[in-house]
């Protein structure tokens, strides 16, 4: 090439002197960028212009680009399927077909072969099946490319390579003949446009069936639809081992969420540990309040399809055994996520999973029932019929009434009554705001089951704060409590969040367990007043202050006959203040000490039951998110769900 000598990767001649270039091929590695890629494209055509070549291959395995190159001047680059394999001299305008070669070798078969001069055609070829890593690699380039340094949001172009692969998935499963060809993938002598077109239909298709997340179109140009379309076009997503996809898609959100969306990513030992504690079955109802990119779900899935194991023998009973646990995640697995996005990344991780994906909403997890019915159309989302719930809801959010109407629903968003006021008000009256993950604690009631079991990660403030004594008042009346599992202060860390936690298990009473105990509570809170005197000994102590503060102002006026009634309660204001501060403080201790004797007859009277609690330090990894090596929380587990299981055995 002018005064310099290149060297290509492979060249393949069309002669034996190896004197007529007819492909060159380019070869790089697995991690190049998309940028990079596209100038080992411009090296390698320059290369074949140079040698006088007809097609160029540029392949780093991820992806793979062909070209064919017109004899005639200007010799600008055709982009085809594939390279034409040997004798073949006119290319198909597409590569990939349902059965693959197979169905190239039935098209001849059909033909009358005993036609001597009939010339070699071009072999199609089947989605292949690919490895955990390089399916991971596919996800990561994929979206670098999308994302291009900065050219796009991440999370936008995260979103948008989620409804690409949906995509590439419903189109994989869509019926065609043997030897059809397949919609994801490129066609020769059709323009980014015409792809991008074909491409839409797909999703428009798609998402008929599943309306409720996949609610935005497609925003990619025509040029950025090509280009994923060669990273994906190849590849079987819905044959390639169910494992290796779920960690390679799993890889690629933990990297990604943890830069971009860490709030709504819940590491994988925590989600792990709750699920593996819990008798999740293939007939239990399940449901993630505030499902984040679907890690719970994802995890019952799992332990269903490990149970299926024990029920069916998964290559003789393949029907069986798929339908143990597809039904579970298709009519028992269910989600509700308020952010759209990250309810789409949900479902489509649940889509590579294998289609567990219909019932996962994008709605505020704290409407009711009914609201949520309606606005998702989805009629299964109904009060007392879940039997397990696990979660992790947002900490801090703040929901506030002015903004949500719907907060007069939780008995937790009302300000508690002073059981001990002498007003004789018992009227409640709204918050001006609560935090989502109080509200949660009584929504998720709502949703169970009597006796179904609630798993959700909590902050310790929830069972420690004095503030929140109403709080931990409401949980001991709708649950019985079943565990408490401290987790390291580090267990957020990784994720961008350092508030110490606990994972509360908590199985809901029956409705007569509850009424049993508020009226307990009630006959001891009067039982309390009563014997210590209380209402009487207020009255004794409030006719004393007013006794006092009218002598105050007798004395002021005998002292000071010409000042006005402002003018002596302007003279007598600081002593006056004085008494009503004894006042105040004598009726507040008196109140702490009520307090605590309603507390000590409460432990004695209410009925008694063990609850499991555990401290775990080493959780499986670090501050960083580094593995470590012990994880307490898996031997926790272990006896955790014993326990469990020895309370569903023991307590009706």
């Amino acid at each position: 090439m002018g005064s310099e000598t290149k060297e290509a990767d492979i060249v393949v001649y069309s002669d034996d002197k190896c004197e007529e270039t007819h492909i060159l091929v380019e070869c790089k590695k697995e991690d190049i960028t998309d940028q990079q890629f596209k100038l080992a494209v411009d090296q390698a055509y320059s290369y074949c212009v140079a040698e006088g070549g007809n097609y160029v291959w540029v392949t780093s395995k991820i992806i793979n680009e062909y070209y064919e190159l017109p004899k005639t001047r200007p010799r600008s680059r055709i982009v085809i399927p594939d390279i034409p394999q040997y004798g073949v001299n006119k290319l198909e305008p597409y590569k990939y077909v349902k059965g693959g070669s197979l169905a190239s070798e039935r098209e001849a078969e059909s033909k009358d072969v005993k036609e001597p001069e009939q010339k070699p055609k071009q072999k199609f070829f089947e989605l292949e099946v690919v490895s955990e890593s390089e399916l991971t690699k596919i996800f990561l380039q994929s979206h670098q490319a999308l994302w291009g340094g900065g050219q796009r949001n991440p999370s936008v172009a995260f979103d948008e390579l989620d409804k690409l692969i949906f995509c590439k998935i419903w189109d994989e499963k869509h019926p065609r003949k043997f030897g059809q060809p397949y919609d994801f993938q490129l066609f020769r002598d059709e323009s980014p446009d015409d792809l991008l077109t074909r491409i839409k239909g797909l999703y428009e298709n798609g998402r008929k069936k599943d309306p409720e997340v996949f609610k935005d179109n497609i925003t990619l140009s025509a040029q950025e639809t090509l280009t994923i379309v060669k990273y994906f076009q190849r590849i079987n997503l819905n044959k390639t081992d169910l494992d290796s996809k779920g960690k390679a898609f799993e890889t690629f959100m933990g990297s990604f969420f943890r830069g971009d969306f860490g709030q709504y990513f819940t590491p994988r030992p925590i989600v792990k540990f709750i699920v593996d504690s819990l008798p999740i079955s293939n007939n239990s109802r399940v449901l993630d309040s505030s499902c984040g990119s679907g890690g719970f779900l994802l995890h019952a899935l799992d332990k269903v399809r490990e149970q299926a194991n024990d029920f069916y023998n998964k290559e003789k009973e393949e029907k069986d055994h798929f339908r143990h646990w597809h039904d579970f995640a298709e009519k028992n697995l269910f989600g509700i996520e308020i952010n759209e996005q990250i309810a789409r990344t949900a479902k489509m991780n649940m889509i590579v999973h294998d289609d567990g994906h219909t019932n996962v909403v994008a709605l505020d997890g704290l409407l009711s029932d009914k609201d949520i019915q309606t606005k998702s159309k989805n009629k299964e989302f109904v009060y007392g019929t879940f039997d397990f719930i696990i979660t992790n809801p947002p900490f801090g959010s703040i929901v506030k009434q002015t903004e949500k109407a719907y907060m007069h629903q939780y008995n937790l968003a009302a300000k508690e009554v002073d059981w001990l006021n002498t007003t004789g008000s018992n009227k409640t009256s709204i918050r001006d705001s609560q935090s989502t993950e109080v509200m949660f604690l009584e929504q998720c009631h709502n949703f169970l089951v009597e006796h179904g079991y609630l798993a959700i990660v909590i902050p310790d403030g929830i069972l420690t704060n004095s503030s929140l004594q109403y709080v931990r008042d409401n949980i001991e009346e709708m649950y019985r409590i079943v565990a408490v599992i401290s987790i390291p202060q580090t267990a957020f860390s990784a994720t961008g969040a350092g508030v110490k936690s606990s994972v509360l298990f908590l199985r809901k009473h029956k409705l007569k367990q509850t009424e049993k105990i508020n009226n307990q509570k009630e006959k001891l809170k009067e039982h309390v007043k009563t014997e210590n005197n209380y209402i009487r000994t207020i009255g004794q102590w409030e006719k004393e202050k007013n006794d006092l503060i009218k002598k105050l102002e007798s004395e002021a006026k005998k002292a000071n006959p010409k000042a006005n009634k402002k003018e002596i309660s302007e003279i007598i204001q600081t002593d006056k203040s004085v008494i009503l501060g004894a006042f105040t403080d004598k009726v507040n201790l008196l109140k702490e000490e009520l307090t605590e004797k309603y507390f000590l007859t409460k432990q004695a009277t209410l009925d008694d039951y063990p609850i499991f609690m555990a401290i775990a330090e080493d959780i499986g990894y670090d501050a960083t998110g580094r593995s470590t090596a012990n994880n307490e929380l898996t031997e926790i587990g272990t006896e955790l769900l014993k326990f469990i299981e020895h309370i569903n055995n023991t307590e009706r």
